[in-house]
């Protein structure tokens, strides 16, 4: 025969047990009375060692839970509702000393009677620092999603973000017959900005036309750095000719740019735009190279100038 713990051990030792369990530790009898709780509870709750005791338990409960716990523990005892909760883990929440409702993870367990009444337990768990640490990396994860979706040099959405913005506004257009027009715009003799002035001018350049090209496109429009010194336009509910339009007055806010080097000298900058129809049905990747081909025109044609793909 195996011997239980009451067997092995004096009252009195697992009584010391309990009460410095890290667990929290409670027991109400069959009129929702409080009988115990052990140090835990007692941080748990708020109160006091001798506080609680022999007060309702309903004081800790959630106010809409009050008649609906005694009348359960008395449908319980007369054996007309069998347990759902027994046994069982779930979260729940109890009334601090402050007001304030603690979230918790509770079993609760039926102990029997003794000397004709009938006692309850329960375990419960502090579910706050676990919230807290579910809430931090929620945000850790949101900030890592964030990153992977915007350009770090100039804080607009990168390719990545660009393709699913696309994505959305192709669908949008679909529903509602609309048209939507791509760009690609791209820095005007990048590379010789880099050799004369160095790569941190070349940087600030590309942060201030991105910052240029955001604060001159309409709030429909999405702006992204594709990459290098190549910047992506997405403007829906509008045809090729009107986007043509827009992209003038994205064109004359960069070639308004006067950047400052950290030596003090200025540089002009003008970018060059292509613009191509996405037609329903149509593939993101076929209009980017339809509008990198006017692209391509417009630095043939003299460059800081707007072209729009032949049909």
């Amino acid at each position: 025969m195996t011997a239980t713990l009451p067997d092995l051990l004096p009252d009195h030792l697992i009584s010391r047990l309990i009460d410095d369990a890290m667990d929290a530790v409670m027991i109400i009898d069959d009129a929702s009375r409080i009988r115990y709780l052990n140090h835990a509870m007692q941080a748990l709750t708020g109160y006091a060692g001798g506080e609680l005791l022999g007060e309702p338990l309903e004081g800790l409960l959630p106010d809409h839970l009050n008649e609906k716990h005694r009348d359960y523990v008395v449908r319980y005892i007369k054996g007309s509702a069998p347990s759902t909760v027994l046994g069982r883990v779930r979260e729940f929440a109890i009334r601090h000393r402050s007001g304030e409702m603690v979230p918790i993870e509770l079993k609760a367990l039926d102990l029997g009677a003794k000397e004709g009444e009938r006692y309850f337990g329960a375990f419960m768990l502090d579910l706050r620092p676990r919230r807290a640490m579910e809430e931090k990396n929620a945000h850790l994860l949101a900030q890592l999603e964030q990153q992977a979706l915007c350009d770090a040099l100039t804080g607009l959405p990168n390719r990545r973000a660009f393709e699913a913005e696309a994505v959305q506004v192709m669908a949008r257009a679909a529903r509602l017959h609309g048209a939507v027009t791509v760009g690609v715009a791209d820095v005007d003799h990048f590379k010789g900005i880099n050799d004369r002035y160095g790569h941190a001018a070349g940087d600030t350049v590309l942060r201030e036309v991105g910052q240029a090209l955001r604060n001159a496109a309409r709030l429909t429009d999405a702006v992204a750095r594709l990459g290098g010194e190549e910047f992506g336009l997405l403007l829906p509910h509008a045809t090729p000719e009107q986007a043509a339009q827009v992209a003038e007055r994205l064109r004359a806010a960069v070639a308004a740019l006067h950047v400052e080097t950290e030596d003090g000298r200025s540089i002009k900058v003008t970018i060059s735009i292509g613009l191509a129809e996405l037609a329903p049905g149509n593939v993101l990747d076929g209009a980017l190279s339809h509008a990198d081909k006017a692209l391509y025109r417009a630095k043939h044609g003299g460059r800081n100038r707007v072209e729009v793909a032949a049909e």
